[in-house]
């Protein structure tokens, strides 16, 4: 599948009358479908009651223990605190991942924004090491910015925040 008609196909799903919740498990399920090597796709979102939190949203690909990752810790915590993409191309050279698997050698982390401030982030795993590439780094970031609408004031009255409580 080509650039254009996954950009194509995120815009669809965000202009759709599903839930926001479903609108972003539906970008992970369509991500980690299509686009090779992405093995594990999903997002995490910043909390309502503490704005240096990620909270576990929709994804796609084997469950995961890292439910709530404080900024700074891990990759996606590293990417929010320092609000900018990261690529780590071999996991087990990177002393500040959080390992989910066994199975992942690399991973993306695109942090969205809504002006200037990171509400959520795009995480992506591959079982291949140095699997990402740089059409796959724009690829993602266009991607953050398009469904950067989503993440408004509402959205905490979807199932994601109800994941905090546990």
């Amino acid at each position: 599948m080509d650039i254009q008609n996954i950009i194509d196909e995120i815009k669809r799903i965000v202009k759709s009358d599903n839930t926001v919740e479903n609108k972003l498990q539906e970008i992970s399920d369509f991500l980690q479908n299509n686009i090779e090597p992405f093995d594990w796709v999903g997002f995490y979102i910043v909390s309502k009651n503490n704005d240096k939190l990620l909270i576990l949203g929709p994804h796609n690909g084997e469950s995961t223990e890292h439910i709530k990752i404080p900024f700074g810790k891990g990759i996606c915590g590293q990417a929010a605190a320092m609000k900018k993409t990261f690529v780590v191309q071999d996991v087990t050279k990177e002393s500040n991942y959080l390992p989910c698997s066994v199975e992942v050698k690399s991973e993306i982390v695109i942090p969205i924004f809504k002006e200037d401030i990171v509400v959520a982030e795009l995480d992506i795993d591959s079982r291949k090491k140095y699997g990402i590439h740089n059409y796959h780094i724009k690829l993602c970031e266009q991607i953050a910015n398009i469904i950067s609408p989503l993440f408004n004031d509402n959205y905490s009255e979807t199932d994601n925040q109800n994941k905090e409580i546990e």
